[in-house]
């Protein structure tokens, strides 16, 4: 776990850094500066975008990491590069096409009840096209152990430029509308920032030869697109939907209460970024009880850090919500539904990364498209009745039912198991430390409020985990950190 905790670190850093970034964005600059109309359909619009970007990727990002290590030469390494520049095209080329002689059926179809949003429709797939090339360029320096870089490109950048549009709708320079249009050039400067670091760690040798695998690389890459789109129709069709229920401006709440719960999950993308490429090595090679070491190492450690997080969000709303101009503040339930969603994503490790790389994900993908279904079914029924406390629950419903069948696939197909001890041990902690916090807040101003409890809840919190060595990896840092201050 040398290299996965030495990169996790400086990733997790970088990741909050950016997060930090985003929760300005989020909770103060889009709610002051752009307004409840505007910041809804910058919602709809990046979800939608999302939600295309592995139709736009062509599944390349993770079929990248995937193969990469299989082939033996350098050639085969180069002609494996060049292919998968070029795969994503297959797709980009039809779906653009298709967009642009049906755009008047597809706006009418998607927002008859915001019709406003009509004039930035086309702005979805180009976004989606920059988001999906972006992530085949990040794989790429994945596959060379080189993930810091790219995760600052990733979490960072895009919300730096993203905060200076915003401040230059506050100072007149940009309209409102403007800045909807400008997110085609953040998301556009992402995708060459991440391109350039790509090149530059790894030239390619541009060929225009089909890999001897490339039944195998098509079938593969096929199956992630729908993973993919699983995985982000779980996350952000709750946002795409729900404009076909509300008003627009309804996503702007929900999108703030999402933003606050996602932050539970950082801990997890930090990580995984330098643990997917390991998890596919070591299956490659066979290696079962390293693979076995690595998911319990990387469960646990993401426990302890995501249950951190998740205590500091519910033991704070309440006085986050203070902090947040008050038409916002009707999501406190949804940061409650959403957060414990990506608890579960979270303690489950690197379930995901071995799901993908067995010969099983075709029959989890399966799985995944019914409960796609059941989770659109799902909000059709709450969100008229419960309004986006509704979509947030049909989301919890959705992605529990969808980890545990992942999770038993693993466990009874691949004979590996997350859990130990420890976890029951992390949850008796978590638990302790809800009870103790939840029912009282400092009487000062929300902001000293929350850093004193956060304070106070860290100290108990980390003590009890450093008591019980929940995690080793963790207690050796800590000890690490001890004894440097010493000397």
């Amino acid at each position: 776990m040398g290299i996965v905790l030495n990169q996790s670190i400086k990733n997790t850093v970088i990741t909050y850094f950016g997060f930090g970034i985003g929760a300005i964005n989020a909770l103060f600059l889009y709610t002051n500066f752009l307004g409840k109309s505007h910041y809804g359909m910058v919602a709809f619009l990046l979800s939608a975008s999302n939600i295309m970007m592995p139709l736009m990727a062509f599944g390349v990002h993770n079929t990248l990491i995937r193969f990469y290590s299989k082939c033996e030469t350098e050639i085969e390494r180069e002609k494996f590069l060049s292919f998968m520049l070029w795969m994503p095209l297959l797709l980009i080329i039809p779906i653009t096409s298709i967009t642009y002689f049906f755009y008047d059926e597809i706006a009418f179809y998607i927002l008859k009840e915001n019709p406003t949003v009509e004039p930035f429709l086309w702005l979805i797939p180009i976004i989606g096209i920059c988001m999906g090339y972006f992530e085949v360029y990040y794989a790429w320096v994945k596959v060379h152990m080189q993930s810091v870089f790219g995760n600052f490109i990733s979490e960072v950048l895009v919300r730096i430029i993203i905060m200076l549009m915003l401040f230059a709708v506050h100072w007149n320079w940009l309209t409102k509308d403007a800045f909807i249009y400008g997110l085609v050039v953040a998301y556009f400067l992402q995708f060459v920032v991440m391109k350039s670091y790509a090149m530059y760690v790894k030239m390619p040798k541009l060929q225009f030869k089909i890999p001897h695998n490339s039944k195998e690389i098509f079938g593969y890459s096929f199956f992630i697109i729908l993973s993919g789109s699983v995985a982000v129709l779980l996350m952000d069709f709750d946002k795409v939907m729900i404009p076909a229920y509300e008003n627009i401006s309804s996503n702007a709440l929900y999108s703030v209460a999402i933003f606050i719960a996602t932050v539970i999950a950082v801990p997890s993308r930090a990580m995984l970024q330098i643990i997917y490429p390991i998890t596919a090595k070591l299956m490659s090679e066979n290696k079962h009880d390293e693979l076995q070491e690595l998911y319990q190492k990387s469960a646990i450690n993401l426990q302890v850090f995501g249950g951190l997080i998740m205590l500091g969000i519910f033991l704070n709303i309440k006085q986050i919500y203070l902090l947040i101009p008050g038409e916002y503040s009707g999501g406190l339930l949804v940061v409650f539904l959403i957060g414990l969603s990506k608890f579960y994503d979270v303690i489950l490790g690197n379930n995901n990364a071995i799901v993908l790389n067995t010969k099983y994900y075709r029959s989890v993908l399966l799985f995944g498209l019914l409960l796609v279904v059941m989770m659109i079914v799902l909000n059709m029924i709450f969100i008229p009745m419960y309004g986006i406390v509704g979509s947030a629950l049909a989301t919890l419903i959705s992605v529990i039912v969808y980890n545990t069948i992942k999770l038993w696939f693993v466990v009874k197909k691949m004979d590996l198991f997350p859990f130990t001890k420890n976890t029951l041990r992390s949850f008796v902690i978590i638990t302790l430390v809800f009870l103790t916090f939840y029912f009282w807040d400092f009487p000062f101003h929300p902001i000293l409020s929350i850093v004193l409890k956060s304070i106070l809840i860290t100290l108990v919190y980390g003590y009890w985990n450093y008591k019980w060595l929940i995690s080793v990896e963790i207690n050796q840092v800590i000890n690490n950190f001890i004894r440097r201050l010493k000397s």
